[in-house]
């Protein structure tokens, strides 16, 4: 396996570690205000995030910023629940289509965050390499990559239980905003 692979599927490997599961939740917060129909909406979205955490990461590896772990791993869990408030808020004043700029400057934004959340993790597998331009780009298209399939998890799940209940979506985006906000609110108060 190339050297590439390797980190592409250490990518993968790291958003769909359910032992790591803050990755998804802030996912399926972002995708929860959307319909199947926005998917290319989602996808720019999730896109965003990957920016965002993508610049924070190489920073962070290249050793440019260090912030404190503990702190972002509190920072973490606020960026999901603020995703899942401002859901809320949007589909109750029936605006979650004005608020797509929103979700995607706070995507990019809460990326950055995310991405220092990584940062140790790569660093760890990176070590003492010389360069790390190619393990950077493979695991952050492994996480890409695996972001899209949470997403496409996600709107499976939704689109069955739509079927079957024939929930209307304002009442969807509150239940599925509502689940990752308590969350949320566990992983902030360590419960």
């Amino acid at each position: 396996m190339s050297d590439f692979s390797l980190y592409l599927q250490l990518g993968l490997e790291h958003i769909a570690d359910f032992a790591a599961y803050d990755h998804m939740i802030f996912i399926i917060s972002l995708c929860a205000i959307f319909l199947i129909k926005d998917w290319r909406k989602v996808l720019i979205l999730v896109t965003a995030f990957t920016i965002g955490h993508s610049i924070t990461l190489a920073l962070s590896v290249l050793d440019l910023i260090n912030i404190d772990k503990d702190l972002i791993e509190t920072l973490i869990p606020i960026t999901i629940l603020i995703t899942s408030i401002i859901n809320i808020v949007l589909v109750m004043k029936k605006k979650s289509s004005q608020g797509i700029i929103l979700h995607y400057a706070l995507a990019l934004f809460f990326g950055l965050i995310h991405g220092m959340g990584f940062a140790n993790y790569l660093k760890s597998l990176l070590g003492g390499m010389q360069s790390v331009t190619m393990p950077l780009l493979a695991f952050n298209i492994g996480i890409e990559l695996g972001q899209i399939g949470i997403v496409i998890v996600y709107f499976l799940i939704y689109d069955i239980i739509r079927r079957i209940t024939n929930l209307q979506h304002k009442f969807w985006v509150i239940i599925v905003s509502s689940i990752t906000a308590l969350i949320s609110l566990s992983l902030i108060l360590g419960i």
